[in-house]
């Protein structure tokens, strides 16, 4: 790719970013459970347990969250959650052709998995990890 075409991707995945709009971490996702009673159906049988329920499931602070959602939540948030997936896949797509534009800047070429090209770090020489502002 060309830098001016690397360079025009780079702005339209801003732009799309910038159009995301609120996104929900985590997964929404239909679960069924069983119920406190004993002698109830769904203790015995797992194809009758009760839902299902759709619930929204996270990660927070290493714990998993799960809230369980009305059919109206569902409806309101699921922009949310498909915003959070598609912001997800333009970052990923943005690390990429940053990956690219710095390999070809460098001469690097592409590294294949588990080999290292000339400038790498070697296993035994320690690293520092540099983050722009």
């Amino acid at each position: 790719m060309s830098p001016k075409e690397a360079k025009s991707r780079y702005r339209q995945i801003m732009a799309e970013i910038a159009k995301v709009g609120l996104c929900l971490p985590g997964s929404l996702v239909e679960r069924t459970s069983r119920c406190g009673s004993a002698g109830c159906h769904c203790h015995t049988d797992p194809t009758k347990r009760h839902g299902p329920y759709p619930s929204w499931t996270r990660s927070v602070g290493g714990k998993t969250v799960t809230r369980t959602l009305g059919p109206d939540q569902v409806e309101r948030y699921k922009p949310f959650f498909d915003n959070s997936r598609r912001l997800k896949e333009l970052v990923q797509e943005l690390e990429a052709l940053s990956v690219q534009v710095v390999s070809e800047a460098e001469g690097w070429g592409t590294p294949r998995e588990g080999s290292h090209n000339v400038g790498d770090t070697p296993d035994n020489v320690s690293s520092t990890t540099v983050q722009g502002h």
